[in-house]
C-alpha cells in the first residue's frame, strides 16, 4: 500500500488552521497535512527548511512566501500556493463598500496582479482608474510604507492587503484596511493542486533506473605475469563494494560479466547518490578504496528494457568521452543535468611522497608484473623489509596499492602480504 502524501503548509497561523480544520479530505489523495505557521513572511524560508526533506509538497498562503522560499533555493519539492484575485478580492471589496471610511474605486492593493484587479472591478461594473496595486514582493514594512504613503496623499481611502502584518501595522498607523482572505474554494483548489503535484513528484522519484558499471581494468587482457587470483579477488571486493553501497540506497546489484554490474534502483536514489545527477555514483568510493576508474552510465525507463536501453546509451557517451553531454539518460532518451568530470587520476593529484615511491617501483619492475610483498620492495627500494611494508601500507591508503589476500605457505610464521600496484596512476610512461 502506497503511504499517504505529506504536504506542508505554510502560511500566518489562521490560514494554516483553517487548512487543518479541512483536513485530508479537501485533497483528492491519501494525505498527512503538516503545519508550518509563521508571524511574519519572512520567515517562509526557514518554516520549509524545518519541514525536511519528508515533505512532499508545500503549500503556501500566498505568492509572497511562495516567491521568498524559492528565491531563498530551499525549495526541494514541488510547491503552490492558494489564489488571492478572483472571489477572495471580490469578497474583500464587499468588505471595503460596507466600511463607511472606504472608497472601493479609491483603494491600495498588494500582492494581487493588475490583471485579476481589472477583472474583479469590470465583474463589478466599478472603475479601476484610481486603484493603486502593487504585486511586486517586498518586505512587510516596504509593502505597509506603500499603502500608508498612498493614503496619506489623499491617493486613497484605505487598503486592501493579502499579509496579515502589513495589515495590523496599517491598523497601528491608523489607515482603514481590509484583509484578503482566500476564500474555501480557492483553499481546496490549491491543496488539490499541491497534492496532485506531490504525488507526481514521488512518482518520478520512485521511476525505475538503471546504472552500468563496466571497469576497463578488468576488461583488458589477463598479462601472463599477473597472479591468476588478483583478478577473482578484485571482481570481489568491487562486487562486495557495490552492495554496500546498493544497500545504502536501497538497490540491488548483477555481475553481468567479468567486467561490468548492473544496479537496479529509482530515481529519487540515484538522484541522492550522484547529488543530483552531478557527480557519478560510487566512482568517487570505488577509486579511493580499490584505486579503480570505472565508466558509468545510468537510464531511465518506463520498464526495465528502456531502462537498461537508455543506460547503455549512457554508458556508450561516457565511453566515447562525451560525458561533459551527461552520464544520464531519462525515459524519454534525453540527457539529464550535464555532470562534470570526474577529478583527474595523475600524479598531479596524488601526494608527491606516495608518487616517490610507486614510481621509484615501477621503474624496478619486470615482465610487466604488478605485485610484490616486502622483501621484494625492500630489495628494489634498498630499505629493510620493516620499512617496505610500512611504505607499502602508506600506498595502499594514498590509493596506490591494493592489499591481496596473504600468500599461505606450509612453512611456519606469518604469511606473506602481497601488495598490487595501480602504476595506471602514474600516467602514460
Amino acid at each position: 500500500m502506497t503511504p499517504d502524501l505529506t504536504i506542508g503548509v505554510v502560511g500566518p497561523h489562521d490560514l494554516v488552521e483553517r487548512v487543518m480544520l479541512m483536513g485530508h479530505a479537501a485533497a483528492p489523495l491519501p494525505c498527512r497535512l503538516v503545519a508550518a505557521a509563521y508571524r511574519d513572511e519572512q520567515e517562509a524560508p526557514d518554516k520549509v527548511t524545518r519541514l525536511g526533506p519528508g515533505v512532499d509538497a508545500c503549500l503556501f498562503a500566498s505568492p509572497v512566501p511562495y516567491d521568498l522560499a524559492r528565491r531563498s533555493g530551499v525549495l526541494t519539492m514541488p510547491a503552490t500556493y492558494v489564489q488571492l484575485g478572483g472571489a477572495a478580492l471580490v469578497a474583500a471589496l464587499a468588505k471595503a463598500a460596507l466600511d463607511p471610511r472606504i472608497e472601493p474605486q479609491r483603494v491600495s492593493i498588494d500582492v494581487v496582479s493588475r490583471a485579476d484587479v481589472e477583472e474583479a472591478y469590470t465583474d463589478l461594473g466599478i472603475p479601476a482608474s484610481d486603484v493603486h496595486s502593487r504585486d511586486e514582493p517586498g518586505a512587510t514594512g516596504t509593502i505597509a510604507a506603500y499603502h500608508e504613503r498612498l493614503n496619506r496623499q489623499g491617493a486613497t481611502t484605505g487598503a486592501l492587503t493579502c499579509l496579515p502584518a502589513v495589515a495590523d501595522r496599517l491598523q497601528t498607523a491608523g489607515v482603514p484596511v481590509i484583509r484578503i482572505r482566500p476564500t474555501s474554494a480557492a483553499v481546496r483548489s490549491a491543496l488539490h493542486t499541491a497534492a496532485l503535484l506531490g504525488a507526481h513528484h514521488r512518482l518520478e522519484e520512485s521511476q525505475l533506473t538503471v546504472v552500468l558499471v563496466e571497469v576497463p581494468t578488468l576488461r583488458e587482457p589477463v598479462r601472463r605475469a599477473a597472479p591468476r587470483y588478483w583478478r577473482d579477488e578484485l571482481r570481489l571486493s568491487l562486487h562486495r563494494l557495490l552492495v554496500q553501497e546498493a544497500n545504502r540506497i536501497n538497490a540491488t546489484v548483477w555481475p553481468i560479466d567479468d567486467h561490468s554490474y548492473l544496479v537496479t534502483a529509482t530515481r529519487g536514489s540515484i538522484t541522492t547518490a550522484t547529488d543530483g545527477f552531478r557527480v557519478l555514483p560510487f566512482a568517487s568510493r570505488i577509486r579511493d578504496e580499490l584505486g579503480l576508474a570505472v565508466e558509468v552510465g545510468v537510464g531511465m525507463g518506463r520498464t526495465a528494457h528502456d531502462a537498461e536501453a537508455h543506460a547503455r546509451a549512457a554508458l556508450a557517451r561516457t565511453q566515447a568521452g562525451k560525458q561533459a553531454q551527461g552520464f544520464a539518460v531519462d525515459r524519454e532518451g534525453r540527457a539529464l543535468i550535464p555532470a562534470p568530470r570526474m577529478p583527474p587520476t595523475g600524479a598531479g593529484t596524488l601526494k608527491p611522497k606516495g608518487v616517490e615511491v610507486l614510481a621509484r617501483l615501477a621503474a624496478k619492475l619486470e615482465g610487466g608484473d604488478t605485485v610484490v610483498d616486502a622483501e621484494g620492495a625492500g630489495k628494489m627500494l634498498g630499505v629493510t623489509p620493516r620499512t617496505a611494508r610500512r611504505l607499502l601500507r602508506t600506498l595502499v591508503d594514498e590509493g596506490l596499492a591494493w592489499p591481496l589476500p596473504p600468500n599461505r605457505t606450509p612453512q611456519p610464521g606469518r604469511p606473506r602480504q602481497l601488495y598490487r600496484l595501480i602504476v595506471e596512476k602514474l600516467g602514460p610512461r
